[in-house]
């Protein structure tokens, strides 16, 4: 799929992208061969190929699913620059 120097101007009027008139061709050239390369891709046998998500087969480390109030207030309200009973002290910002 080409791609010219009207279809560059379009894309950058679209995605609101400045772009000098003598830089459109230019442009144009380096989006067609992205295309080219995208299709190039779309021409590999991925049939039995299972997706991975990294390069080292790991298996999911699962934590207990229950409910905690996480036992961190102290360690919460340390970054805290004023705090009062457990809770944040914000100034008022409502008369």
């Amino acid at each position: 799929m080409a791609i010219d120097a009207a279809t560059v101007r379009k894309v950058a009027h679209l995605a609101r992208i400045k772009t000098p008139e003598d830089r459109l061709e230019p442009l144009a050239g380096e989006l067609t061969g992205i295309l080219a390369w995208i299709e190039q891709l779309n021409e590999v046998d991925v049939d039995g190929v299972e997706p991975m998500t990294s390069n080292v087969a790991q298996p999911l480390r699962l934590r207990a699913d229950a409910v905690t109030d996480g036992n961190k207030v102290a360690d919460v309200l340390g970054n805290a620059p004023r705090a009062t009973d457990g809770f944040f002290v914000v100034p008022k910002v409502v008369e």
